[in-house]
């Protein structure tokens, strides 16, 4: 647990590829009094990623790396990081897999959000997998991040009941309201000493 003085959030930066609603579910999340958390970043891997448009709204400082060689936009992703003082980096949806060296200099401090109840259906294609193997059960898992994809220590996790008549999108868009109701509980459960 991380004991923090006064008024000093968390420096924090949103990892994403895409549409970015776990970063603007976060970003509300830091707004509030009891939040420990400032996002003063985020990076993406493609200037396509909407969430870029919320960041620029709202003012957050943002970058684009192209990922292409993976070893020279972590160094210069890292550069940006260490500017920014950052302290916290929360994966949302970010579709780049991290080298064991960055992670190694960010240990204990990256955290990610999967759509599903890991340590089942590691990866991609989550929804698909619970359904077409007939779980009664689906949800997500908060989990710290280790050089093995989506294995690292498990923060929390909700579970929800997969419907009959789910699809993996009907079950996507039931996970992803749970998702931002269990990113910043699993923050708050990491400085819970505040």
């Amino acid at each position: 647990m991380i004991k923090l003085s006064g008024f000093n959030k968390i420096k924090t930066s949103v990892f994403i590829s895409g549409k970015g609603s776990n970063l603007k579910n976060l970003f509300r999340f830091s707004l509030k009094k009891k939040s420990p958390i400032e996002i003063v970043l985020v990076i993406s891997n493609t200037s396509k990623a909407e969430g870029l448009i919320f960041a620029k709204r709202k003012n957050i400082k943002n970058k684009v790396f192209n990922f292409i060689n993976r070893k020279e936009a972590e160094n210069k992703v890292l550069k940006e990081l260490k500017k920014e003082k950052v302290d916290l980096i929360c994966l949302a949806g970010f579709m780049k897999i991290l080298s064991k060296n960055f992670i190694q200099k960010f240990q204990g401090k990256i955290i990610n959000i999967h759509p599903s109840l890991l340590p089942k259906y590691k990866g991609l294609n989550t929804h698909l997998k619970a359904i077409k193997n007939k779980d009664k059960y689906s949800g997500c898992t908060v989990h710290f991040v280790n050089s093995k994809l989506d294995s690292g220590k498990i923060i929390l996790k909700k579970k929800i009941k997969i419907k009959k008549k789910d699809t993996p999108k009907s079950l996507s868009k039931r996970i992803l309201k749970e998702e931002h109701i269990l990113y910043p509980k699993a923050i708050k459960k990491i400085y819970s000493n505040l």
